[in-house]
């Protein structure tokens, strides 16, 4: 029987909610590690799960947009994989994806956009998976030496789960009770995010600074989508004014008008790392976040995107805009910065398990 797996967990945190027929153990989790770090995973054997989501910046990367294993741009940026087992739902707009399991389906074998590029490749890449270490592997996770899509999307799922960040400053200074663990501009910083000044913590709140947020204690979800006022443009062959085409972020789902323009709002655990912003990477810094919500929205006034992103009907009622002096910027970057968790990002365990084994 698989050894039961330990959250890394502190004290007084709650234990995510896992998917029941997904148990989590530990031999699991070692196998989805290799298999998320190994780019044999890929169609063309390029690219792995690592090479969009690298743990220098939490499981994000710092481009604007993705490029796929065959060298496709896609639109949106690459979500951090930080606290993911909290997530309730997954994805940057999709409300109804609620499982690791089924999203990683859609990188592993969708087409448009081509991400790890799968499809047609299938038999290729199991037969890579059942040789060397992997059969031993697979047996201590699963009780048998069976190589299969559904046994690899389980691990992956597992490793994913597994990515816990809660050891910040921020968390030595609310949940330790170590009140040197801030300076007093970070406080201050503190105390302006968590402001009804500022609306922040609405969309942003909670211990792990998302609205999607799930576990033991907590099993309703709260809508985690919102339209911030990013774009406001004119619509080839439409009759309205909107978000780009090529990605009006929920509407895409849903086909309801009023979801034109909604993406998640993501945690902010790690987001000093995570830079470039928004769903597709057009804020280039965290000082540039900040002025974009201080100005309520984005007007761009020319190219091919230009319009007033303020004015946008869905846009956010949180998302009003606000006026902050220098000082009071710069304490609530320090606080965005006290949410950095060093030992998530130089962690052994969550590191490419060949590289660690290189080094010894």
């Amino acid at each position: 029987m698989p050894k039961e797996y330990r959250w890394a967990i502190p004290t007084g945190f709650p234990k995510p909610l896992v998917h029941e027929g997904n148990p989590m153990s530990e031999a699991k989790v070692s196998l989805g590690r290799y298999l998320f770090y190994d780019k044999a995973l890929s169609g063309n054997g390029t690219q792995s799960c690592a090479s969009c989501h690298q743990q220098a910046h939490a499981f994000a990367e710092n481009r604007k947009v993705s490029v796929g294993s065959t060298g496709q741009a896609h639109t949106r940026n690459a979500l951090a994989l930080v606290n993911v087992a909290y997530n309730k739902t997954l994805t940057w707009s999709h409300p109804f994806l609620t499982d690791i399991e089924a999203q990683l389906l859609i990188p592993m074998f969708g087409q448009r956009p081509i991400e790890m590029g799968i499809t047609g490749n299938e038999a290729s890449i199991l037969k890579h998976f059942r040789q060397g270490d992997y059969p031993s592997k697979f047996e201590a996770a699963f009780g048998s030496e069976e190589v299969s899509f559904n046994r690899i999307v389980q691990a992956l799922a597992a490793f994913v789960r597994s990515l816990i960040s809660l050891s910040s400053p921020f968390d030595r200074y609310a949940y330790t009770g170590d009140d040197n663990a801030l300076t007093e501009q970070q406080i201050k910083g503190m105390n302006l995010f968590f402001s009804e000044r500022l609306e922040c913590h609405h969309c942003h709140g909670g211990f792990n600074f998302t609205q999607s947020t799930t576990h033991e204690n907590q099993p309703i979800n709260r809508f985690a989508f919102h339209n911030t006022g990013l774009y406001y443009t004119d619509q080839p062959n439409f009759n309205h004014k909107g978000y780009p085409q090529y990605d009006r972020g929920m509407i895409d789902v849903t086909l309801n008008l009023g979801d034109e323009g909604r993406f998640r709002a993501p945690t902010l655990r790690n987001v000093e790392l995570t830079a470039p912003y928004m769903h597709d990477g057009s804020i280039a810094t965290l000082s540039d976040v900040i002025d974009f919500y201080a100005a309520g929205g984005r007007n761009i006034e020319s190219g091919p995107l230009a319009g007033d992103g303020r004015l946008h009907p869905n846009k956010s009622l949180f998302v009003k805009g606000f006026v902050l002096s220098n000082d009071e910027k710069q304490a609530l970057l320090a606080f965005l910065h006290s949410l950095t968790d060093n030992d998530f990002v130089t962690n052994e365990k969550y590191s490419d398990p060949r590289a660690s084994k290189n080094k010894n």
